[in-house]
């Protein structure tokens, strides 16, 4: 759809001229700002076409100046045999002429889809007539009806299965299909069948309908390992001397084609302050490349780089960089790589490690090739013949065109005009740009586009689809936005709680993230935690680290589903709120076999009553007074909450628990107080401990019995 305004000016007429034609064809208006429809414009397409041919296949003939200057250029080269000069002499016009042609071809190719638009398959599947749709908390009443079978007769083969039941029992999903395999039905999760549920939603493409799709593929790596210099070596694209301080600032998409095949890029930034859009980038990619320099070797965002990809599950392929300094070191960045699971080919391993050189491009061709050799053997394919389904990418708010969302295809084709449900929002695609900025008709799976025409901006990680009417989109978008108030957020965790539930739906592996205060303690817990099997289920450690629990931990636990366990460490009270906003569990202790304890406990479904931790306050340490009768007394400043005398404590250095136990006495100025609130000064004893430090944080605490 185009007002008349922008109708006129792509046919080079005035308004007024377009205004008569309207009138003369019956096509309804107000004024120049009166929207087309398609059907409106194919009709003043006929007219214009019949009356003369404002647009022809001859737009782009070559004027007679620029005969003389390709002439001129060939002669002064000496060639003695035939080129084709299209290109060449492309790049000779003028910038002006060069943007009137797009804009030509670009109206040509909308004209083309207005007259001939295919109706693409609708992404609603059918529920075939065998099936049946498990609902959460279905009972035995429920089921009986669907399968239009007498209550009792489910009751007694539930006997016959160990389960006593009565009408009202809650079915789970496995036993249901344990049930409905007699009735020769077959069993589909409601959120795998509600089409509003984009993120859980099945489609089941027929193997006729599907054709091969370019890669997608992610890099990722440290701060300036050349993540951003690769791609420009790959696209011959400056984009490095843009970026604000040499780091990228923001996740970029580029299509580039590789051996007459296209490759679709995503540029994760690489600085840590960035771990949830990396974590992101991972989560729609098909390949990673972990991108390590030569001379620097793996470091702290390369092994967060390389927790995420494992995560995701995706094939990685390493990219050693920089390999033209003179202090390269390759054996060592092998060796580091090795460490953390990694093993190249020419180790025996079965990660494939190119050396490369972003800048004098030594090794990008066998890099290239080898992203093409991991996409042949994963045989990445896609639907085009459907309506649209991907993810949201970046977002932005642009003064003139309004909300603008970088979006990449996964699956199906995207149509300028398509009606599009996009997180909670929705909207009809208005414009849609590749990413070089030019403007196109169509996108095909995993292209990255720019999109305009929503109603507000979706966030980043938001999935979308496109659909047949605006009616439908709504429909589905008004359905996003009623669930989304139900829930608080849809970023969801584990938790011990949920354990026992989740072994009971089907889960074989607990994924976890643990943090301790030293390496000795962090190999101790791997091993126990290795020798933990409840009913086949086992605890895989995705992350083990050293030092405090940080954000990073978290994104990377929210996007895996895994429980934080930490071991004489603690999260700030910021990483503490972050964790409760993505409601990841974070699970503390002083000793091992506890810990294991309440994980084989929660697994069985046996836990015992628990205490949460009720922070009270902290205080940071910022002078030392130490007297022969007293002891060492803390002078600090209550920097958050309340600071209460007798309560239990923590002392924490650099973010690791150096000593647990108790308020021994609690002063404020000459005074003994009960407590002493926020920004105030106090001098704190703890009880049998002297080795207290400046700059040590104090954190008051008390445990509430926590209800089930």
């Amino acid at each position: 759809m185009m007002s008349i305004l922008e109708y006129a000016n792509d046919v080079n007429k005035s308004v007024e001229e377009i205004l008569k034609l309207c009138d003369k064809l019956d096509i309804k208006h107000d004024s120049a700002d009166t929207l087309l429809s398609e059907d409106d414009i194919v009709i003043l397409d006929n007219e214009l076409q019949d009356s003369e041919d404002y647009i022809t296949d001859e737009d782009t003939f070559l004027d007679e100046d620029l005969d003389e200057k390709v002439e001129k250029i060939l002669n002064e080269t000496n060639l003695d045999f035939d080129i084709d000069d299209t290109n060449r002499i492309e790049k000779l016009k003028p910038k002006s002429e060069r943007i009137e042609n797009s804009k030509v071809n670009f109206q040509k190719e909308k004209k083309k889809l207005y007259k001939h638009r295919e109706k693409l398959m609708s992404n609603e599947e059918k529920v075939q007539d065998d099936a049946i749709i498990y609902k959460e908390g279905m009972t035995v009443s429920d089921l009986a009806k669907e399968l239009n079978v007498s209550a009792t007769e489910l009751i007694k083969k539930l006997m016959g299965l160990q389960v006593m039941a009565n009408l009202n029992y809650s079915l789970s999903y496995d036993l249901v299909e344990l049930l409905v395999v007699d009735y020769n039905k077959s069993l589909i999760r409601e959120e795998t069948h509600d089409i509003s549920n984009f993120e859980n939603y099945e489609i089941n493409d027929k193997e006729e309908d599907l054709v091969p799709r370019p890669p997608v593929v992610t890099i990722m790596g440290h701060v300036d390992h050349g993540k951003t210099s690769l791609l420009d070596a790959i696209r011959n694209a400056d984009v490095v001397s843009g970026e604000a301080g040499g780091i990228t600032q923001a996740i970029g998409a580029y299509q580039v084609e590789v051996n007459n095949r296209k490759v679709t890029f995503i540029d994760t930034p690489g600085h840590e302050a960035f771990t949830e859009m990396r974590a992101r980038g991972a989560s729609i990619t098909d390949i990673v490349i972990i991108i390590v320099a030569a001379d620097d070797g793996v470091m702290p965002q390369t092994k967060e780089a390389i927790d995420h990809a494992k995560a995701a599950g995706v094939p990685i392929i390493v990219a050693i960089n920089k390999i033209d300094k003179p202090t390269a070191n390759i054996d060592k960045v092998m060796t580091e790589l090795n460490e953390y699971g990694l093993t190249p080919e020419e180790w025996g391993g079965d990660i494939i490690v190119n050396k490369i050189s972003a800048k004098t491009k030594v090794g990008i061709k066998e890099l290239l090739e080898s992203i093409l050799l991991v996409s042949d053997m994963a045989e990445l394919k896609a639907n085009p013949s459907r309506y649209a389904i991907g993810t949201v990418i970046e977002s932005r708010l642009d003064r003139q065109i309004g909300n603008v969302a970088t979006v990449l295809v996964q699956n199906g084709t995207l149509r300028l005009g398509d009606p599009i449900a996009i997180g909670t929002t929705c909207g009809k695609v208005r414009t849609l740009k590749n990413d070089k900025g030019i403007d196109i008709v169509e996108a095909l799976p995993s292209t990255p586009v720019e999109i305009t025409g929503l109603n507000e901006l979706p966030e980043a990680g938001d999935k979308f689809m496109a659909f047949e009417t605006e009616k439908q989109a709504r429909s589905v978008m008004e359905q996003r936005k009623s669930r989304a108030k139900e829930k608080a957020t849809n970023r969801s965790g584990m938790s011990l709680e949920d354990l026992f539930g989740a072994i009971q739906e089907g889960i074989k592996e607990v994924n976890v993230v643990v943090k301790t205060d030293v390496n000795g303690s962090l190999e101790a817990i791997k091993q126990s935690l290795s020798k933990i099997n409840i009913e086949g289920v086992n605890i895989k450690v995705i992350r083990g680290g050293v030092g405090a629990i940080t954000e990073s931990d978290i994104v990377l636990a929210n996007a895996s589903k895994a429980i934080i366990i930490g071991f004489n460490v603690r999260p700030d009270s910021k990483t503490l709120d972050f964790a409760k906003d993505y409601n990841v569990d974070i699970r503390l202790y002083d000793v091992i076999y506890k810990m294991v304890e309440d994980i084989e406990n929660s697994m069985k479904g046996l836990l015992d009553p628990t205490y949460e931790e009720n922070i009270l306050g902290n205080a940071e340490v910022r002078q030392l007074f130490k007297f022969s009768k007293v002891g060492t007394i803390a002078g600090s400043h209550v920097i958050s909450g309340v600071i209460k005398n007798g309560a239990d404590c923590r002392v924490i250095r650099d973010g690791v628990v150096i000593y647990t136990g108790k308020i021994k006495s609690l002063q404020h100025e000459k005074d003994q107080v009960k407590e002493v609130k926020k920004d105030m000064d106090c001098g704190i004893t703890i009880e049998s401990f002297q080795d207290i430090k400046e700059n040590d944080i104090i954190e008051a605490f008390e445990l509430v019995e926590k209800q089930r």
